[in-house]
C-alpha cells in the first residue's frame, strides 16, 4: 500500500470514528435532555484454587488523570484525541466504580474474612493501592473497545511493606457504536480485571502472610539445650 493509499485509508477510519462518536450522542438526545446514568454490571468468576485467607483488605480510591476522575464516559476516536460521549453518565466517578466494584468482587467471592474502602469501619492487614491508568472507549478500525488499565500494590500495614505488585489489562470490543453498548464492554473489561485482581490479592496476600508467620517463628524458636559433655 502506498504512502498517499495509507493516509486516505486513515482518515477515512477517523472520520467514521467521528460519525459514529456523533451518532452515539444523538441517540441519546439533544444535550438538553437528561443524561442517560450507566453502570457496568460486573461478574467475578471464583476461582477454586484462590485460598480462604483470615486477614483484613482496605481498598483505595484509585488515582488517576483529571479526565478520568469524573463521571462522564470518556472516548478516544482517534489516537491523542479525549473527548465524552454526550448526554451520558457513570453512576460514580470512574475510579468511584472500578473501586466498588474491587470490593464487591472481595465480598463475592467468599475467600476473605472482610473487606471495604478506607475509612468504611475495616482495620485492614494489608491495603491495596491502585492507579487507574487507563476507563475509556478506544476506537480501532471503526468499533469502540472499552479498556480499562490498573496498577495494582498490595502493602502489608506491619511494617508498611509493599509485597507484590502488577499491572492489569483488559480490553473488550463493544458490539456496537451505542453507547449502551460500550456500557456493557466495560462491564466485562471491568469483570475481567476485578476477578484477576482479586485472585492476585488473595495469592500474594496470602503468601506474604505465611512468610512473615515462618519469619516469626525462626526468631522465636527456644534453641535446644546444650549437649552433654
Amino acid at each position: 500500500m502506498t504512502r498517499s493509499a495509507r493516509a486516505f485509508r486513515s482518515a477515512l477510519l477517523a472520520l467514521a470514528a467521528a460519525a459514529a462518536l456523533a451518532g452515539c450522542g444523538s441517540l441519546l438526545g439533544a444535550r438538553g435532555d437528561a443524561p442517560t446514568v450507566l453502570a457496568p454490571e460486573i461478574r467475578v468468576r471464583t476461582d477454586p484454587a484462590w485460598p480462604q485467607v483470615e486477614w483484613q483488605l482496605a481498598i483505595a480510591t484509585p488515582q488517576s488523570s483529571e479526565s478520568l476522575a469524573t463521571s462522564r464516559i470518556a472516548v478516544q476516536p482517534q489516537p491523542g484525541t479525549l473527548e465524552v460521549y454526550a448526554g451520558a453518565l457513570w453512576l460514580d466517578t470512574a475510579p468511584e466504580l472500578v473501586q466498588n466494584a474491587l470490593i464487591r468482587g472481595f465480598e463475592d467471592s467468599g475467600r476473605i474474612l472482610a473487606v471495604s474502602g478506607f475509612g468504611g469501619g475495616v482495620r485492614g492487614d494489608f491495603a491495596l493501592l491502585l492507579d487507574l491508568r487507563h476507563f475509556e472507549s478506544v476506537y480501532r478500525d471503526g468499533t469502540p473497545e472499552a479498556t480499562v488499565e490498573l496498577r495494582a500494590r498490595l502493602v502489608h500495614f506491619r511494617g508498611n511493606r509493599v509485597v507484590a505488585a502488577r499491572t492489569f489489562r483488559n480490553a473488550v470490543p463493544a458490539q456496537g457504536v451505542e453507547v449502551a453498548r460500550v456500557s456493557d464492554a466495560f462491564g466485562q473489561a471491568l469483570s475481567a480485571t476485578v476477578t484477576e485482581v482479586v485472585g492476585w490479592t488473595l495469592v500474594e496476600g496470602q503468601q506474604a502472610v505465611a512468610a512473615l508467620e515462618a519469619s516469626d517463628g525462626r526468631a522465636t524458636r527456644t534453641p535446644p539445650p546444650p549437649r552433654p559433655l
